[in-house]
């Protein structure tokens, strides 16, 4: 069988976790390098894992000559940079949320693929590959519901690192909705706004929370998202698809229901990583078996382009306090 041989920067979290998944889980993949800003975790990883040379930057392990592809998982000012160098290396690359923090870098991503004639960059939106949301994508493009209409989505989290800002709500948590919206309805974004509401007294930090995000499709389809950061009962996602026959909704996580002091109890999750852990799996098998045959067939880097535009339309709205069209350009015929 042939192995892909993959290189990771950043090895905190949630790379520590995708090392795991592909040593593991994804037989077509081994992870032969990493690099990180703490040196120490690199290490850890190495020393866990046989066959993992440890590099100390990000651009000597993307030039080393074993390394055929390159997850990127490092702090999010540093992605863009490394998706670029892995573009000029002609190394596919899977970058984790956002792609870049700019549009104009997004731009620079778009420009580099173009060049190169072909998608290199895939975009960890993981919720494309949970069981929950495909279904209702199927469910949707099958026609028996008619033309959705609404989507309401809640995005609820029990706390935040510290460092956490008010921005981060759109460009860390709410990015989620932004793409499975579009993914869902297959439409893009024509204008967005966010909504003041009554802010909660369980936010541990100085931002914003909850927030009401408001989006609004080419089509005229309307998306509302609450999202509240910090203080919540759970990790908690909801998506409610409307349509003209029916709706279409996003099912709990499954778990035990215990009956106990006149009382019906359900357990619910606290932790992102475990509400979507089969999606991150499937995305990353998948991701892998993809690079092998040459052809990704992921969320591209034009959906982390749409996704940082609309971000930037959510941010500017909350300090014009008006709706606002969300600016970009004509989609490029390589990612049509």
């Amino acid at each position: 069988m042939k192995q892909l041989q993959i290189g990771i920067i950043g090895c905190g979290a949630i790379g520590h976790e995708h090392v795991r998944r592909i040593q593991e889980l994804v037989p077509e993949g081994k992870v032969v390098a990493a690099t990180d800003y703490f040196p120490k975790a690199a290490k850890e990883l190495a020393d866990r894992y046989q066959g993992i040379k440890v590099y100390q930057t990000g651009e000597e392990l993307i030039a080393a000559p074993e390394v055929e592809a390159i997850i990127i998982t490092s702090s999010d000012e540093s992605h863009a940079t490394y998706v670029l160098d892995g573009i000029a290396h002609n190394k596919f690359v899977f970058c984790e949320k956002p792609m870049a923090q700019t549009v104009d870098d997004c731009k620079k991503i778009m420009e580099a693929e173009q060049k190169a004639g072909r998608c290199l960059v895939q975009v960890g939106f993981m919720r494309r590959y949970d069981r929950g949301y495909m279904d209702i994508k199927k469910k949707i493009d099958s026609g028996k519901f008619g033309k959705p209409l609404i989507i309401h989505c809640c995005h609820r989290n029990v706390s935040q690192a510290s460092g956490f800002t008010t921005d981060y709500a759109v460009t860390r948590v709410a990015i989620h909705e932004i793409d499975i919206s579009r993914w869902l309805l297959d439409d893009e974004y024509e204008s967005v706004q966010i909504l003041p509401v009554h802010q909660s007294s369980a936010t541990k930090g100085n931002w914003l929370n909850p927030q009401i995000m408001l989006l609004t499709t080419k089509s005229g389809q309307q998306i509302d998202v609450e999202v509240q950061t910090d203080g919540a009962y759970a990790y908690d996602i909801q998506c409610q698809v409307v349509c003209e026959n029916g709706t279409v909704s996003l099912p709990d996580p499954a778990a035990v229901i215990a009956r106990s002091d006149a009382c019906i109890q359900q357990e619910l999750m606290t932790d992102w990583s475990k509400r979507f852990i089969e999606a991150y799996d499937t995305e990353l098998k998948l991701w892998t078996r993809s690079v092998l045959e040459g052809t990704l067939t992921g969320p591209t880097a034009w959906d982390g382009y749409m996704a940082c535009a609309t971000g930037n339309a959510l941010i500017k709205s909350r300090t014009t306090g008006k709706r606002e069209k969300v600016q970009t350009i004509e989609k490029p015929a390589l990612y049509c």
